[in-house]
């Protein structure tokens, strides 16, 4: 078995784009990832993209063989679709093509274009990642989802909005230098806890904003590396998915994750670490609450102890342990079929030292990226390492 090496990342500005197409984000992240990796296009061998609401966005099918055309690529491609971890199962299923053999250069990542449906439209498509029969049809968006989930833990483990709100500044903080992101403005926790309702105990400021977008990695296997004399120091080392049902109602627990749980247990075997050799993590923080759920499950903290973990200041640019430098989805933005592989990419240039963030954070050699679909029915994780 091959490690498989980031040879390059490529991202879009995060935001609206209501000007563009999807195939022309992506075309513009493959390119800017080729140009990182210095690898020819000629040499890809395959293409593993990630998308959730191309058909209902643009009305487009069959992305991959468009999205490969885009990229300048004549190779295999295969769009791999789970809600907002579309991409983080593309990079996984690029990973293992690397590590069998199959190939020496993938191209992995994701796009979306959403912001050209309009709050409602977008929301009524980003409800087709929960249980259509038992909780769309009664009435259940993900903004409401979520505030059941954070109701649930405020109840099982003690917690408050301004627990929440410190999530929401920390990760604007972190997104002020950050060139790609949506939200580059600094909020205070007064503003988080002032801002209008969405779902109660969740406001406007406990939410990631609709993003268009797209992210790219040239991943490529250590052979190749070596032969082809890459400066590429950052290795995918280890890569997790779970799943759990897809209805709240059919859960054992709403205040706990237990698929980010399996998928970061494996993760961490295969990387040979465990939590306390994470340095840094990018997290999925579709609404604050999600951040952390996320932190309890990828074993950094105990269930009911990472609510304060912003508050306390240990999740924070300076802290212990930075989560979300890149401004998260809360800040950066949520191209849902993009993020997955987005969060790869900017822990690799935090890792590699090239991140405006990345002087927080100078002897940094691990970090994990935790991606989730819907209300974390799948969850994938992947460990990063810095090798060389």
């Amino acid at each position: 078995m091959t490690d498989v090496r980031v040879a390059g990342v490529g991202l879009t500005h995060f935001g609206s784009h209501p000007e563009r197409t999807g195939r022309d984000l992506f075309a513009e992240a493959a390119l800017n990832a080729s140009e990182d990796a210095g690898v020819p296009r000629d040499d890809v061998d395959e293409l593993a993209c990630g998308n959730f609401m191309g058909a209902l966005a643009e009305r487009q099918g069959h992305l991959a063989p468009l999205l490969a055309e885009a990229a300048g690529l004549s190779c295999p491609a295969t769009r791999y679709e789970e809600a907002c971890a579309s991409a983080g199962v593309a990079v996984r299923q690029a990973v293992r093509l690397l590590r069998s053999g199959e190939a020496d250069v993938v191209l992995a990542g994701g796009m979306e274009r959403m912001t050209n449906l309009g709050t409602a439209e977008a929301t009524e498509g980003l409800a087709t990642a929960a249980d259509e029969l038992f909780e769309v049809r009664n009435g259940v968006t993900f903004p409401g989802a979520y505030a059941l989930m954070a109701r649930a833990y405020f109840d099982e483990f003690g917690g408050t909005r301004e627990d929440l709100a410190h999530v929401a500044v920390k990760n604007h903080a972190n997104a002020l230098d950050n060139e790609y992101a949506q939200l580059r403005n600094e909020i205070s926790v007064e503003d988080a806890l002032e801002s209008p309702p969405v779902a109660e105990p969740l406001h406007l400021y406990d939410a990631c904003p609709f993003t268009d977008g797209a992210a790219a990695l040239v991943l490529v296997s250590e052979e190749y590396a070596r032969e082809h004399d890459l400066d590429a120091p950052v290795a995918v080392s280890g890569s997790g998915q779970g799943g759990d049902a897809l209805a709240l109602a059919d859960r054992e627990h709403l205040a706990r994750t237990p698929a980010a749980g399996r998928a970061a247990r494996e993760a961490y075997a295969d990387a040979g670490v465990d939590a306390a050799d994470v340095d840094l993590a990018e997290v999925h923080d579709c609404f604050t609450i999600a951040e952390v759920m996320a932190l309890e499950s990828l074993g950094f903290y105990e269930p009911g102890e990472a609510v304060g973990a912003a508050r306390r200041g240990e999740t924070t640019a300076d802290g212990d342990r930075p989560v979300n430098l890149s401004g998260g989805l809360k800040a950066k933005g949520h191209p849902v079929g993009a993020t997955g592989a987005s969060q790869i990419a900017e822990l690799t240039r935090l890792l590699r030292g090239d991140h405006p963030n990345a002087d927080r954070v100078p002897d940094a050699e691990v970090g994990v990226a935790h991606n989730a679909g819907g209300t974390v029915a799948s969850a994938v994780v992947h460990v990063l390492e810095v090798v060389a």
